[in-house]
């Protein structure tokens, strides 16, 4: 007999538990869906991470398209690491989640050194295949092609804080604190070629309107999510397009005393890897002599 002071036993989490508040949230076959997930947050889930890809596989279909993070962080650049992203082996820092997803068959990966996606399904390839060549977040990256398809995010047991999204607004409106491909850092690519790959240059100290979240009570405020709980996972579905008008508001006028992006001092980090952009910002393209046309 258990015992008042006994752990309650941990609620056991399956695939179609996961499918079930899936279709609750209203996602279906079709959707196009960015996912950010914590696998601890749902309790224990049968078949482990694994099971919650095939959940959301089984959900959206082939039809649909599933992104997820596969960034490094620049973990193999810093000290003990390899020195150079491989896109075949270098594991994400984004979890248990997103590390099962880039790694099973028909996924692809794209090339950006520090901040690869990972996605499958109708629109994979299309995602994936020219980041290399385009703005680490801007409206050609993997996530700003979902958003130009009206596509959705989905956090699972994770906050807005994990919210990648944000940045691409950033981006996307110009903010001066994130270097255009102002960082380079070795990549090996699937044939063994070794190339300069390039990356945003990150700013020198964290935004007070996105990096801090902001928005999420805007978000809130209008409405503009569903909630369910999956096991012990507070799932957040929202539009990408609705999240862009919110958080593109605030860059714009600023919020509670912090000033809008056109007023604000933040300027892009300067460190071993910066080197002169390779992008032309007035055209919104490439410069013609960059590396990147090689590969």
């Amino acid at each position: 007999m258990a015992r008042m002071s006994d752990p309650l036993p941990t609620p056991c989490v399956t695939k179609a538990d996961i499918i079930a508040g899936l279709r609750q949230l209203g996602l279906a076959s079709g959707s196009g869906v960015m996912v950010h997930s914590s696998l601890k947050r749902f309790g224990h889930v049968e078949g482990g991470a694994r099971a919650v890809v095939e959940a959301l596989m089984e959900v959206i279909t082939p039809a649909g398209t599933l992104l997820m993070p596969s960034f490094n962080h620049g973990a193999p650049f810093e000290d003990g690491g390899p020195g150079y992203f491989d896109p075949g082996r270098t594991p994400t820092t984004n979890g248990a989640i997103p590390d099962c997803f880039w790694r099973m068959p028909g996924v692809w990966r794209s090339l950006d050194p520090t901040h690869s996606f990972a996605a499958w399904g109708k629109h994979s390839r299309r995602y994936t295949g020219f980041h290399h060549r385009t703005l680490t977040m801007g409206p050609q990256s993997p996530l700003g092609l979902l958003l130009a398809d009206d596509g959705y995010s989905l956090l699972l047991g994770v906050g807005y804080g994990a919210n990648t999204f944000h940045h691409v607004v950033e981006m996307s409106t110009g903010a001066p604190c994130l270097g255009l491909r102002t960082e380079a850092y070795p990549i090996v690519l699937p044939d063994g070629r070794r190339v300069q790959g390039r990356a945003w240059g990150w700013r020198e100290r964290a935004c007070p309107i996105t990096d801090h979240v902001a928005y999420r009570e805007d978000m809130q405020a209008r409405g503009l999510q569903k909630e369910v709980l999956i096991g012990g996972s507070r799932a957040i579905l929202f539009r990408l397009r609705d999240c862009f008008e919110v958080i593109a508001g605030l860059l714009r006028e600023g919020k509670d005393g912090c000033p809008p992006c056109d007023r604000c001092p933040i300027r892009p980090r300067r460190v071993a890897q910066t080197v002169p952009s390779d992008w032309d910002a007035a055209r919104a393209c490439l410069l013609p002599d960059s590396p990147a046309w090689e590969y």
